[in-house]
């Protein structure tokens, strides 16, 4: 089993008599990328706050790097980078100087500063004035700037926010190095489902301050998979419709050369891909409609149930 990272247990917390947080159980695994998402008001930003030490901790234990946070804030925090949406910069210094700044403050050193813009990507723009840079280039400097103590943990939220296609596959790829390249830890808080899903490997779904789900994406998509649809376009859609009907699968229909066919599985995909082949039937084009983050996230915050799933 893998050692928590980040865990809290029984977590409340309350805005005057307005409980925000609810009984909030968190569990991030070392060396996760752990996806944090709820609705707007779910509580993300409260405990983002609660994990950095900017709130008290309230009821409830929080333990980060197997030390609770209550009687170790500065020995955690020395262990964490944070980046919070957009980074503060001094937008009249270039981005080395604003690293520099920085780097005097928590004690690196130089050849850190160096490593950290190669990481991100940063050495070439290094000397120009950050007020030049792009809102990707912007972002990538603040994670640069959260990476220079070279922390286990790093907490993002809301990295891509603002960002057009492109810096959001920069500040995605970049995560993702992060992670399988420099062994961080990513705990990462996002309205971008697809960037979730393009990029973490555990998940957290809270509402209302409680957990509606966690665990695994993996473990997500094998335990909520829907009866779905397979879209087909073969080199002969006669002989591909014989050839599955006689297999016991249900086409459902034809349009054009295109067939749709039921799936009660998801391995079903592969499976036919493979039958067809093995028959001589060349295979165009495939692809499924299933259940995606979008819909289990929708359908879970709409019903508030707490979900546990084996595994």
């Amino acid at each position: 089993m893998k050692q928590n990272i980040i865990e809290t247990q029984a977590l409340d917390y309350y805005y005057g008599k307005r409980q925000i947080l609810q009984n909030l159980e968190l569990r991030v695994p070392k060396g996760s990328i752990y996806g944090f998402l709820g609705p707007n008001g779910a509580g993300k930003s409260t405990t983002i706050r609660i994990l950095l030490g900017l709130l008290p901790v309230p009821e409830g234990k929080v333990l980060i790097h197997g030390l609770e946070l209550k009687n170790n804030r500065l020995a955690i925090l020395r262990q964490t980078g944070a980046l919070i949406e957009m980074p503060t910069l001094y937008r009249h210094l270039s981005g080395y100087d604003n690293l520099e700044a920085t780097r005097r403050m928590v004690g690196a050193t130089k050849t850190r500063l160096e490593e950290v813009l190669e990481i991100v990507g940063l050495t070439a723009d290094a000397r120009r004035k950050t007020k030049e840079y792009s809102l990707g280039m912007s972002q990538r400097l603040g994670i640069a700037l959260a990476l220079l103590p070279d922390p286990e943990l790093l907490i993002l939220d809301e990295p891509t926010n603002g960002l057009d296609p492109s810096g959001i596959r920069e500040v995605r790829n970049l995560i993702v190095s992060l992670n399988k390249d420099f062994g961080k830890t990513i705990f990462l808080s996002s309205h971008l489902l697809s960037e979730i899903e393009k990029t973490a490997t555990e998940l957290a779904i809270i509402d209302r301050g409680a957990t509606l789900y966690q665990g695994s994406l993996k473990n997500l998509y094998d335990h909520t998979f829907q009866p779905g649809v397979l879209q087909l376009k073969t080199s002969n859609a006669m002989v591909t419709a014989k050839i599955l009907s006689d297999h016991k699968y249900q086409v459902l229909r034809r349009e054009e050369e295109t067939l749709f066919v039921r799936l009660t599985g998801q391995e079903q995909a592969a499976i036919i891909n493979r039958l067809l082949v093995e028959h001589g039937v060349e295979v165009y084009h495939l692809s499924t409609e299933t259940q995606q983050l979008e819909d289990f996230f929708l359908h879970i915050t709409a019903k508030k149930p707490a979900v546990s799933l084996p595994g």
